[in-house]
């Protein structure tokens, strides 16, 4: 089994193991409290590891390169879980449940702690905090509306630092105007513009009702984009209508003009010119004029028929 598979079973398996260590007895009145405030009760638990020292992480990233141990992988992550914490009520404003936050950085942890390379002589720390924040940015940028806000490079770093960005300027003095914002984030002016629409739109359901104890909603009123209704019937009678018409027209004919008219106009795969002009024995020039004075016949049947119609146009095949 390849390196990369290891290192996803163990990730996988350190996260059912987190999941599986916040179990609090309930015996005391304190813990009774901890166990009703979800947060609460997580800043306790993860209370009971301690910080690593600079040579313990050390020896345990080491172990942890060399033999994927589960064991090992939790003790490094387990010992950084207050740095998820830290990290995740910087953006608690901008989401409401922080501990979505807190769950999508420990995966970014985790995905640091298998990504590390103790040889950098950098600590964990200071490594795993970009993975925590990228996980976390990810999230809140996946899931601050309905419909995806920012799918390019300058979207996506507007997201993340246009309010902060807009505070800044506010407390230089400045006004933050698209402009000014663009120039300090080097992106378009245009983008800052498009940004700020998007954050500040609304959104509404399509299945909320329109009025209280009604069962109509707002889906009812979007129009469907295909043809209405009417047209449909209309266009179904007036085929209908003129598959009539051709039929009486073809009584019309006779000898070689209901020939070709079944064989070269009427068909789904039609006869050449050349072939017209081999079944009669005359040329694919002449062969042409034929079809051309029936198709002048029918245009003449029709407009006297069918008042509706003025122009038909039949494909012809060469």
């Amino acid at each position: 089994m390849s390196s990369d598979s290891n290192k996803n079973r163990t990730g996988t398996k350190v996260s059912k193991k987190l999941t599986r260590s916040a179990n609090l007895p309930s015996t005391s009145v304190e813990t009774r409290a901890l166990v009703n405030d979800p947060i609460k009760r997580y800043l306790a638990e993860i209370r009971r590891y301690p910080i690593l020292t600079k040579e313990e992480e050390y020896e345990l990233a080491v172990e942890f390169q060399q033999s994927q141990s589960e064991d090992t992988a939790l003790r490094l992550v387990t010992s950084n879980l207050r740095l998820v914490v830290k990290i995740a009520l910087e953006y608690q404003s901008t989401w409401t449940s922080l501990l979505d936050l807190i769950q999508e950085g420990n995966v970014g942890l985790m995905q640091a702690v298998k990504k590390f390379d103790p040889e950098k002589n950098i600590r964990l720390s200071s490594y795993a905090q970009w993975w925590i924040r990228a996980y976390i940015l990810k999230y809140l940028m996946d899931n601050y509306k309905l419909v995806k806000i920012g799918t390019t490079q300058a979207q996506r770093k507007l997201f993340y630092n246009l309010k902060k960005e807009k505070d800044r300027l506010e407390r230089q003095g400045f006004k933050p105007t698209a402009k000014l914002l663009a120039a300090r984030l080097n992106v378009r002016e245009q983008d800052v513009t498009e940004m700020e629409a998007r954050l500040s739109g609304r959104e509404a359901s399509l299945d909320a009702p329109l009025v209280d104890d009604q069962r109509g909603t707002l889906i009812d009123l979007l129009p469907s984009g295909g043809p209405e209704v009417d047209d449909i019937i209309a266009r179904r009678q007036l085929s209908k209508e003129l598959r009539k018409k051709l039929k009486e027209f073809e009584s019309t004919l006779e000898g070689r003009d209901i020939e070709i008219w079944r064989h070269r106009l009427m068909v789904d795969s039609p006869l050449t010119l050349q072939q017209i002009g081999d079944l009669f024995g005359v040329s694919r020039e002449r062969a042409r004029q034929l079809e051309a004075r029936i198709l002048k016949k029918l245009k003449k049947f029709l407009n006297d028929q069918v008042a509706e119609i003025k122009d038909i146009d039949f494909p012809i095949v060469g």
